[in-house]
């Protein structure tokens, strides 16, 4: 399952989603907060957008993928969208597995991936008053 959502992510309640006692012998999870310096910059806020019905369905084809080349069980993505403080989480990945290596890889690959493929971009806004061109990922995609 991948989500947008413009309300505070509740992660404990996505965890209890995930929760399966007969099948999974491991959970792990990432959590992506947004911090209040980035590349000299002291952020103030940030605000996300999105494409929401193509993020949507690029979000659930990375969930597809990683169940396909994961030995994983489930896996959720939320990534928050509209102004986020410092401390706010921006987006949450959660995986359930019979073991910790599929459940550690498979999140690393959804967020990664979701980051490089899904079409959420992100702007800063600096203490000082001045804010950032929309911000690119490595690849040279919107972020």
């Amino acid at each position: 399952m991948f989500n947008l959502t413009e309300e505070a992510i509740n992660a404990a309640l996505l965890r209890q989603s995930l929760l399966d006692n007969e099948h999974c012998g491991a959970f792990t999870c990432f959590e992506g907060w947004v911090r209040r310096h980035n590349e000299g910059n002291s952020v103030d806020y940030l605000v996300y957008s999105s494409y929401p019905e193509l993020a949507k369905t690029q979000g659930e084809a990375v969930i597809a993928a990683a169940k396909k080349l994961f030995a994983i069980e489930d896996a959720v993505c939320v990534h928050r969208t509209g102004r986020l403080e410092v401390g706010d989480m921006a987006v949450w990945v959660g995986v359930t597995a019979g073991h910790r290596d599929a459940a550690f890889a498979a999140c690393r690959f959804i967020i990664d991936t979701v980051k490089a493929e899904v079409p959420i971009w992100k702007q800063e806004f600096y203490r000082d008053g001045r804010q950032s061109a929309w911000l690119a990922n490595p690849e040279g995609l919107p972020k």
